[in-house]
């Protein structure tokens, strides 16, 4: 049956005997209002250890000034029943003042460099500080021997990476693969601010990514060529796009010829909805 606690000393207690049982746990943090992509992270992390922790907190220091915090759906009791039904072992949610006890103006921060810039980073000044800073402090407290986090949120995948490496974190990371709706759009929370108008025009992002990744297998190496085609496509179709570009797979730098690992990403507003997505592409040697 699964356990769900609030208090931090509460969460502590039940690692410790887990750990004493010899006992390995995964985990996977989110922020609640969950679905099948939710769903599929956990299912993986009940393959890689004996303990599932998932936790619920939406975390203020990733929003910024003029984004969703307050409107950010809650739904914890149904959450809860759907990881219940899923054989999580523990539900960790957290209250602010416990994870947050002091002041902003006061408060240590964890920052990765670079790659918290870039892409996002960029169109949301401070996001990956908030992330960095609240999966670090989940870690602590949690302890996992495996963390999952989802490929659709890929640039954030890479940050936790970094992180883990720098700072000699005691464990592994696992990438699970974005999970879709029929018409191709990545599963997210935020996919039920769009209106079924929206919706339908939202599936085109998909496309646009399957498209550009065929361009860069075919043998095209002219990104910029690539990028600036989807960009005034998508922009044909209404929405408002803040990037569309193709990095390197394993940093996001700006690929190479030689580079064969690549990844497409996109990031747009559709009405008051900003969605990403991304699709990896290997680039044949022989090309």
């Amino acid at each position: 049956m699964m356990q769900t606690v609030t208090p931090i000393a509460e969460l502590r207690g039940l690692i410790a005997d887990w750990k004493a049982a010899g006992d390995s746990i995964a985990f996977v943090p989110t922020m609640g209002n969950l679905h099948a992509g939710h769903l599929h992270l956990v299912d993986t992390a009940r393959q890689l250890a004996t303990r599932t922790v998932v936790s619920i907190f939406v975390n203020p220091f990733q929003f910024g000034p003029r984004e969703d915090f307050a409107a950010y759906p809650r739904t914890p009791e149904q959450d809860g029943g759907k990881l219940a039904e899923a054989g999580v072992d523990l539900l960790f949610m957290p209250d602010s003042r416990d994870i947050y006890p002091g002041s902003p103006e006061q408060m240590t921060f964890v920052e990765v460099p670079g790659l918290s810039h870039d892409l996002c980073g960029h169109f949301r000044p401070g996001h990956f500080r908030g992330v960095a800073t609240i999966v670090l402090k989940l870690f602590n407290l949690v302890q996992p021997d495996w963390a999952v986090f989802g490929a659709k949120d890929y640039q954030q995948w890479l940050i936790v990476k970094r992180m883990v490496t720098d700072l000699n974190l005691p464990l592994r990371l696992h990438l699970a693969e974005t999970q879709r709706e029929s018409g191709g759009l990545a599963l997210s929370s935020r996919n039920g601010y769009l209106s079924p108008a929206e919706k339908a025009i939202a599936a085109s992002l998909h496309h646009s990514l399957d498209e550009a990744a065929e361009s860069v297998r075919s043998g095209v190496t002219d990104y910029t060529a690539i990028e600036r085609e989807h960009i005034d496509r998508l922009t044909g179709k209404g929405f408002q796009v803040d990037y569309f570009s193709i990095r390197r797979a394993d940093d996001l730098g700006l690929p190479e010829n030689g580079t064969r690992q690549l990844i497409v990403l996109v990031a747009v507003r559709l009405g008051k909805t900003r969605l990403i997505d991304n699709l990896r592409v290997y680039r044949d040697e022989t090309l």
